[in-house]
């Protein structure tokens, strides 16, 4: 008499108890509902609202990056204003935030819902900006809306973004201005590259929201260097802020 042997994993006890589950196991195991849409779009906001410029300014210096320099709670103010490599830092998380964000929402809700996925993106960079816990009072969403294309189409928009970015600093001195013009690249390598008018349509809002934010700043700094030229041929720190 020849014995069946038993079962030595979970999977294979379920499929021998409840041989109706046999299928389900090849498929997405977690049913995209209403909940899980809203949990994840909750959890984006609140990595979001991580601010990371915020707590490196007041770990190293006591201060709060909210009230010095460009009085912006981002990386290239952590740099000016409490060193290099902690901006460095803040840059790196930053753009982490939005990539984990995409991670999770691509995993949880595609393909179902590409909608949900594509508004986690968008709600990880308003977490951001408006912080929970600086009563939402918080930076531009740049290095995050970074993260979040990057992600979406790497390598080729993270790989033009960079290079353009580079180009622009070489040439300018002026990182929100190379960075701008980095996030620009992001539309037209959905277009040109990857022929998908969903990632054109969804970039172009990801990158409106640090623009519409840096709107204020750029009128700042054109009225205080007079003329466009000055604005974008700043030499020295001073002149940045």
């Amino acid at each position: 008499m020849s014995y069946r042997p038993l079962p030595t994993t979970l999977t294979d006890r379920c499929i021998m108890f409840y041989p109706q589950s046999a299928r389900s196991f090849s498929e997405k195991e977690i049913p995209v509902t209403g909940l899980l849409i809203t949990a994840t779009l909750i959890g984006a906001y609140l990595l979001g609202s991580i601010p990371t410029a915020f707590i490196i300014g007041k770990f190293r210096k006591g201060t709060d990056i909210r009230e010095v320099g460009s009085k912006n709670m981002g990386a290239m103010n952590v740099i000016y204003n409490v060193g290099f490599w902690w901006g460095a830092l803040v840059l790196l998380i930053d753009i982490g935030k939005g990539v984990i964000a995409m991670v999770v929402a691509k995993m949880l809700l595609m393909p179902d819902i590409p909608l949900a996925y594509y508004a986690a993106g968008v709600v990880v960079i308003l977490g951001h900006n408006f912080p929970v816990f600086l009563r939402f009072r918080g930076g531009k969403g740049g290095a995050t809306a970074v993260g979040v294309l990057s992600f979406l189409m790497f390598p080729a928009g993270f790989l033009v973004g960079l290079v353009t970015f580079g180009l622009f600093m070489l040439i300018t001195r002026f990182p929100t201005l190379s960075y701008g013009i980095g996030l620009l690249t992001f539309p037209f390598v959905g277009w040109l590259h990857y022929h998908n008018g969903n990632w054109v349509i969804f970039s172009a809002i990801v990158v409106a929201i640090p623009f519409i934010r840096y709107i204020p700043r750029l009128k700042e700094i054109y009225k205080k260097a007079g003329n466009l030229g000055h604005a974008i041929r700043r030499k020295n720190l001073k002149d940045r802020f």
